[in-house]
């Protein structure tokens, strides 16, 4: 089973993953992937011509029509860093929840399935670990970031609405902390602050007391989930975290990234934001029986690389610590 001949839209497509999923699915024979994206917190940049990719600026939060067919929608539109998402939060929400309606009503006219990125921000600070899709959560949603988590949430169940009204094809990931090449520099998630600090021989900054946990997911591993729910068969409502079990302390990843380096780390702590969990572990049993799927790239190694693409990057502008080596 693979892409080949199929027409796929990747709303989102020239951010992070979606920019990775684009070029899977190009490699895998789509016949034709069309990209959506605002470029808010993207960039065309991200995204190599070919022949069979069409882009589009649009911002989902308004109708989209497009002609011709389309048998799958991948919606990845959404900023997904506190740094972003909190940079604008009605945006966001209406990203999150405008933005899925407007894909859902194409999707419907189109008789195309659609595949939602979700995220385990709609597990909240969650109070059972590692946390199963049939876990409900421990939100805040009046706090800073429930533009995010919320808005998923709320997107989440629009979904599920047209799937048992309009009887649509809608399938739910569930990603959990994905990380790799092509992170921006100003991302703000702790995966690329700790490398860009690391790099420009600065301490690393820790939220608290470090020991809180994240599951971190190579790009790679997330992409080929993504497009194994997208392509199987039978999988109509189901909802499947996406996530590497390799729970990990934030000093653990500190110490990893310091070792992978070769510099010395010291830490600048900092309070907690608000409602920041604390822990952060994926139940991946429903992916492994659906999907076949589960995380392959260990951390050492998706660390490495992503240190790699972020030197080079740096490098170009001189922004790297002199004298350190490469992984």
């Amino acid at each position: 089973m693979s892409y080949s001949d199929l027409r796929v839209l990747v709303a989102g497509g020239a951010g992070f993953i979606g920019a990775h999923l684009v070029r899977a699915l190009l490699g895998d024979g789509a016949e034709e992937v069309t990209v959506v994206d605002n470029y808010r917190t993207a960039s065309a940049d991200s995204l190599t011509p070919a022949s069979r990719l069409k882009v589009l600026q649009h911002d989902i939060i308004e109708p989209l029509q497009l002609d011709g067919p389309l048998d799958v929608i991948f919606n990845l539109a959404c900023p997904a860093s506190p740094v972003h998402y909190q940079a604008d939060p009605i945006a966001t929400w209406r990203s999150s929840v405008y933005g899925t309606d407007n894909l859902l009503t194409l999707a419907r006219s189109k008789g195309a399935r659609l595949v939602q990125a979700s995220t385990s921000e709609v597990y909240g600070d969650p109070l059972e670990s590692p946390q199963a899709e049939t876990y409900r959560g421990n939100t805040s949603f009046l706090g800073p970031r429930a533009c995010y988590d919320e808005g998923k949430r709320a997107a989440e169940s629009l979904l599920m609405d047209f799937h048992r009204v309009h009887g649509m094809d809608v399938r739910i990931a569930r990603l959990f902390n994905t990380y790799g090449p092509g992170m921006a520099e100003q991302d703000g998630r702790v995966v690329s602050n700790f490398i860009v600090q690391a790099l420009r021989g600065e301490a690393l900054t820790v939220y608290g007391n470090g020991r809180q946990t994240r599951s971190f997911c190579y790009v790679s591993d997330t992409v080929r989930g993504l497009m194994a729910l997208g392509l199987r068969e039978g999988l109509s409502g189901e909802v499947v975290n996406l996530g590497n079990p390799n729970e990990v302390t934030i000093l653990t990843l500190a110490e990893e990234l310091g070792r992978l380096i070769g510099v010395p780390t010291s830490y600048t702590h900092c309070p907690v934001p608000p409602d920041d969990p604390r822990r952060r572990c994926p139940d991946i049993s429903r992916a492994r029986r659906l999907l076949d799927w589960g995380a392959e790239v260990a951390l050492s190694e998706g660390l490495a690389a992503t240190i790699a693409d972020f030197r080079t990057r740096l490098d170009r502008r001189g922004k790297t610590l002199t004298g350190a080596e490469s992984p």
